[in-house]
């Protein structure tokens, strides 16, 4: 009954950690200088690399509440058009869990003449394997339910993520699918998931050529199986100081589809609306963010919210600015 109370009310709150969505869930790590984890095309997409590690947590007061973990590092080689990258995550919901490796090679394409100016096409592919458990061990029934097995079931499947990116000094545009192949997991014997194609698109503009920049960008998702649609609609401001820069923003996520629910007799529909502001400083080569997501609705599992840090390293680049652009995607 425990967790049937969970998947239920996670369902009606559209918590993004459901069985559906396989691989890395999309939170807004990603506006933490960290859009390799969500697109493959930007790895090595500067002139040197990075490494990013982020840790999230959700309802602090529940048990088994999601949970996830991931690092990655991704970087050029040498002064050619080819980057490489890495991600090892884990993600844990309740009794599921997953835990993945992905590997991405990129190919950018230099269009201008200058090497001062920024205008690049990039196209990348990730290739990786996942390994998604259901712990059935604490199921118990008066009467036996043949579906349930009592243990711990494991199954391994193959999938890949493909993208594009488009870079002109401050514009940036990316284009995803993740779980190209759609490889679905012979792990729940009531339901199976043999679609879980996601497709991403994002754009954003960097205003500002002094101390202050600000960034307003947006991220669409789209799910193959479940049609489910949101949107993630972000602003971020930049102020350089004498140690380095200081950084804050907003988003604010919307489902474009809702969930029916019932409370005192009366019926409603409750869509999903996520509140993350977030905040992070680069000094030197180090980079620490921290975001804080609230749920907004009258059908939520618990009060608290969501929380995420990043830290991050970048390394290997030789030139100060190399391009001429406030772009700090590839400015490292």
């Amino acid at each position: 009954m425990k967790h049937f109370i969970f998947i239920l009310i996670s369902f009606l709150t559209f918590s993004f950690s459901s069985m559906a969505q396989e691989g890395i869930p999309i939170y807004f790590d990603y506006l933490s200088d960290n859009y390799y984890l969500v697109h493959p095309s930007m790895a090595g997409i500067g002139e040197g690399g990075k490494i990013r590690l982020t840790a999230r947590k959700q309802w602090f007061s529940v048990d088994e509440a999601p949970n996830l973990q991931t690092i990655n590092g991704h970087f050029r080689l040498g002064d050619g058009p080819s980057g490489v990258g890495a991600i090892i995550f884990n993600d844990a919901n309740g009794y599921h869990s997953q835990t993945g490796l992905k590997l991405t090679y990129a190919h950018h394409l230099r269009f201008s003449r200058d090497v001062r100016n920024l205008n690049q096409l990039s196209f990348g592919l990730s290739i990786g394997t996942i390994l998604s458990s259901l712990d059935e061990t604490e199921f118990r029934s008066v009467i036996p339910d043949p579906v349930v097995t009592g243990i711990k079931n494991t199954v391994a499947y193959f999938n890949m993520d493909l993208g594009m990116s488009y870079n002109f000094m401050e514009f940036y545009a990316h284009a995803t699918v993740l779980n190209l192949l759609g490889s679905g997991r012979d792990l729940y014997t009531a339901i199976e998931f043999d679609n879980l194609r996601r497709y991403l698109l994002s754009a954003g503009y960097v205003f500002g050529r002094n101390e202050w920049q600000v960034e307003p960008s947006i991220l669409f998702q789209l799910t193959d199986f479940t049609k489910e649609k949101t949107v993630d609609i972000n602003a971020k401001v930049y102020r350089d100081v004498s140690f380095g820069k200081v950084w804050g923003g907003l988003s604010y996520r919307r489902s474009f589809d809702g969930a029916q629910f019932q409370t005192n007799g009366t019926f409603g529909e409750q869509r999903l609306q996520l509140f993350t502001p977030i905040i992070g400083v680069n000094v030197n080569k180090f980079m620490f963010s921290y975001n804080y997501s609230y749920q907004s609705g009258d059908i939520r599992l618990d009060n608290g919210g969501f929380h995420q840090i990043t830290l991050g390293y970048d390394f290997g680049q030789v030139t100060q600015d190399k391009y001429d652009c406030n772009c700090p995607a590839v400015n490292y």
